[in-house]
């Protein structure tokens, strides 16, 4: 062990995990708290990863915290996640920042702290490359001087920010490629409840738990965009042609617009969503660059609307993973079987269902003989804890359907998920 390079030791303790599994593996020897000292570059402080936690005071965790830190010289990624478990005050937070100002690249901030305390006036910004906040207030954004010049990442949770200052701080980020945001707490700066945002560098843009009227992301460079449980009047991308992935979940939004961005999509994921089919196959119907489409939990607001086959295998002829899960309406399946184009280069089946009953079977019957190459199929459904003498039959009767398709099928690996 005392061969062993103390740079080397101290990627061994970076890679430990939680400060106080930290701590406790630099007591090993002199050298091992050397390399803690000087060549420690993570140390995590987790309410998850330690119960005591729960059981200090503020006060004392502060302490804590601060006299862990200020023992290491080279920190390059500093994480501090407590939650909602302490509100830390001022003095000791802006203490932590300014010790490691200078040689931080990463930056994990998810402590609640007083209104007053404004996060992006204490942190290191030269060095800066990802930059993940959470229950934190962020004030007075002035992008001629409090710029981030190398800051790749920004992740918001539970941040409270106005519209102004969020625009600014993106202006003040010109390499950020990756913009998250879960509950944001945006101050609007009109009573019409929109918003824009504008970057010139961004590649991906998630939002969760989020509501508009309108939202516009104005993003040349975008490639992949995620929306969930967020609730619209109106969202648009502005765009020129790069999205390569659209995922949207449990989203309520009357007008979706990605413009001309379809032309490169490669993987499109809709889930528990209601969409008009027309316009909505509109909008992807150029991605003939498709590889993976997931429609789950769709609903159609006509009762007549279709999703068939025919239009999957002659809009996407390169996809190869096809995710769907069905819906009867009145007797009518959502995912029909009409035409008879095959899906020659789908690999890798995925089924389910909510409600089984007997046309499921014949469904993925036809799936099957439509995707001769297939590899891979997987069955989803849902089992409640108590079923009706009716639905053990149905289900019995599918599952030997499913074993003689095994047969049939050798080449195709068949496997079961179950709810």
């Amino acid at each position: 062990m005392e061969n062993i390079p103390v740079e080397v030791i101290g990627n061994i303790l970076s890679h430990i995990g939680s400060a106080r599994d930290t701590v406790i593996a630099s007591a090993t020897s002199k050298k091992w708290r050397e390399a803690w000292r000087s060549h420690l570059h993570t140390l995590s402080f987790n309410s998850c990863d330690w119960p005591v936690y729960h059981e200090l005071t503020s006060d004392s965790l502060e302490i804590l915290i601060t006299q862990t830190i200020f023992q290491t010289k080279a920190l390059r990624c500093l994480i501090i996640s407590m939650g909602d478990v302490h509100e830390f005050s001022t003095a000791p937070a802006i203490a932590w920042l300014m010790y490691t100002r200078d040689t931080l690249h990463e930056l994990h901030f998810y402590v609640s702290t007083p209104p007053v305390f404004n996060i992006i006036e204490k942190c290191g910004r030269q060095k800066l490359e990802v930059l993940v906040l959470g229950r934190n207030s962020i004030t007075r954004v002035e992008p001629s001087y409090q710029r981030f010049p190398c800051l790749k990442s920004l992740s918001l949770s539970f941040v409270s920010i106005s519209e102004l200052d969020l625009c600014l701080l993106l202006m003040a980020c010109p390499r950020l490629e990756t913009l998250c945001m879960v509950s944001p707490e945006i101050a609007m700066s009109d009573s019409q409840a929109s918003m824009e945002l504008s970057s010139s560098s961004l590649k991906e843009f998630s939002v969760e738990s989020f509501g508009l009227d309108k939202f516009v992301m104005e993003a040349d460079l975008l490639e992949c965009l995620h929306l969930k449980d967020c609730t619209f009047e109106v969202f648009e991308l502005i765009g020129k042609g790069c999205l390569k992935v659209l995922k949207v979940d449990d989203v309520s939004v009357i007008h979706l617009d990605i413009g001309d961005n379809a032309d490169n999509l490669e993987f499109v994921d809709i889930s528990n969503f209601t969409i008009m089919w027309p316009k909505f196959y509109h909008m992807i119907s150029k991605a003939s660059k498709l590889r993976r489409l997931r429609l789950w939990g769709v609903v159609f607001e006509d009762d007549e609307e279709v999703v068939d086959l025919e239009m999957i295998s002659v809009c996407f002829p390169q996809l190869m993973h096809l995710s769907l899960s069905y819906d009867l309406r009145d007797g009518v399946l959502n995912y029909g079987l009409q035409g008879s184009s095959l899906l020659m280069n789908v690999s890798v089946l995925e089924l389910g269902w909510t409600s089984i009953n007997d046309l499921f079977a014949v469904w993925v019957d036809g799936l099957l003989e439509r995707c001769p190459n297939l590899k891979k199929m997987v069955i989803h459904g849902f089992v409640s804890e108590v079923k009706t003498h009716e639905e053990c039959i149905i289900l019995a009767k599918f599952t030997e359907f499913i074993t003689q398709l095994g047969r049939q099928y050798m080449d195709v690996k068949i496997e079961f998920e179950y709810e």
